[in-house]
């Protein structure tokens, strides 16, 4: 969510430790990288979606965003900038790179490449014990909450995208947002 949206985002890892975590894969660090991967690929993957509205692509700028992140990791300066500023810029270069490269291609041309199989972020937390307490919860939400947090979260919709979608003041679905977020972070926190 932007600043201008009015109520902040749930919070995530401090940009301190995420640029600790940045440092540490600086130096060859795999396990570091595993973690700033966990932090930050599904919000990345949320914003990609924004951006290139469709998941192949979304899971696309992804993949080369982190490829990215792990050989110029040590270029990375604390100085200039916070690491999820600098990862999230990147994204969002690769996914204009994405969309240029969709324009020049030629329609029913085969490019030889094979679909990636492997799961994406949003299967690959599903399939973990703290995305199945996610799931239980969303499943305890009231199905209009329930559609909320996974239009935002999922397909990557901002607060004026949702009120438009779903033909509801921004005020009331910022409300029911809010009421729905809350209500997911009590039920997992017990």
């Amino acid at each position: 969510m932007t600043p201008d949206q009015g109520s902040p985002e749930p919070a995530g890892p401090p940009s301190a430790s995420l640029d600790t975590l940045l440092s540490r894969c600086a130096g060859g660090d795999r396990t570091a990288f595993q973690t700033l991967y966990t932090a930050l690929s599904g919000r990345l993957y949320g914003l990609a979606m924004r951006l290139l509205r469709e998941p192949q692509l979304a899971s696309d700028a992804v993949h080369d965003t982190f490829l990215q992140v792990w050989k110029e990791c040590g270029r990375f300066d604390t100085s200039r900038g916070h690491a999820e500023a600098w990862i999230t810029s990147l994204l969002r270069y690769r996914s204009l790179d994405i969309l240029r490269r969709r324009g020049r291609e030629v329609p029913g041309e085969r490019t030889g490449e094979e679909a990636d199989l492997s799961p994406g972020p949003l299967e690959a937390l599903i399939s973990t014990r703290e995305g199945e307490a996610l799931r239980q919860c969303l499943d305890q939400l009231e199905a209009g909450q329930r559609k909320l947090v996974l239009l935002s979260f999922i397909d990557g919709l901002s607060h004026s995208e949702l009120a438009r979608t779903l033909q509801r003041p921004l005020g009331t679905v910022k409300s029911l947002m809010r009421r729905a977020l809350l209500g997911l972070r009590r039920c997992l926190e017990t």
